[in-house]
């Protein structure tokens, strides 16, 4: 059994209504893993807006693994001390992991956040020392594109989440770098200039599926599906 954690912020818990990447990834897995799979975490929850806290169980679609470490509003600061027990009661073994524009937009600045994914990667490594980690750098969103300084702080975060990958990579814990999707564009796949819509959703979770794809052969080419 292959454990996957989705760890995020709120583009990876959603909101209620709807599927989140974490529906799409499963339902890809599901049609081109060839083993036994699921997804792990100790949270289940969707971020309910009306109540601004993670208590919604309406998923467009609750039929599939729900568990997850994500939060509306959490961060690299955040989840680096969760991790470790997280990874532990849960035995996960791929961690797909999309997190910082929280912390660059309310907490660290990049070098700051960089330090963060160190104390994770610390973390989570302890609990399981054959973990593996897929990360997705931070997506621009409307902020980024119109606040110049935020911006450029994205744009450092990014180069320095890369070195890190490259600096902790190891045979024994294998650090992918997922791409950014290449056609995301806040307008036509997002809601708000941040949360992903369902072609955004399915975006994300493109992205990590090319990314273990590629590198570790686990799943096939990503299909849009319903």
């Amino acid at each position: 059994m292959l454990r996957f954690m989705p760890v995020g912020d709120s583009m990876t818990i959603g909101s209620a209504g709807e599927h989140t990447w974490r529906y799409r990834m499963w339902r890809h897995l599901c049609a081109t893993y060839g083993g036994p799979f699921t997804l792990v975490g100790p949270r289940e929850t969707l971020h309910d807006k009306a109540a601004d806290a993670p208590t919604s169980y309406a998923y467009a679609e609750p039929g599939f693994p729900r568990a997850h470490l994500a939060g509306w509003g959490e961060g690299w600061l955040h989840m680096a001390p969760l991790i470790g027990e997280a990874v532990r009661a849960s035995q996960a073994d791929v961690l797909l992991v999309s997190l910082g524009l929280i912390d660059l937009g309310f907490y660290t600045n990049a070098e700051q956040t960089a330090e963060n994914v160190r104390a994770f990667t610390a973390e989570a490594r302890a609990a399981n020392p054959h973990v593996r980690m897929v990360w997705l750098p931070v997506i621009w969103n409307v902020r980024a594109a119109d606040d110049a300084p935020f911006g450029a702080q994205v744009t450092t975060f990014n180069e320095l989440l890369a070195k890190t990958a490259a600096d902790l990579d190891d045979p024994t814990s294998s650090i992918l770098l997922a791409s950014v999707p290449e056609t995301w564009d806040i307008h036509t796949d997002t809601y708000d200039g941040t949360h992903p819509n369902a072609v955004g959703e399915h975006k994300l979770a493109e992205a990590f599926a090319k990314a273990m794809h590629q590198a570790w052969g686990v799943g096939g080419e990503y299909e849009v599906t319903a």
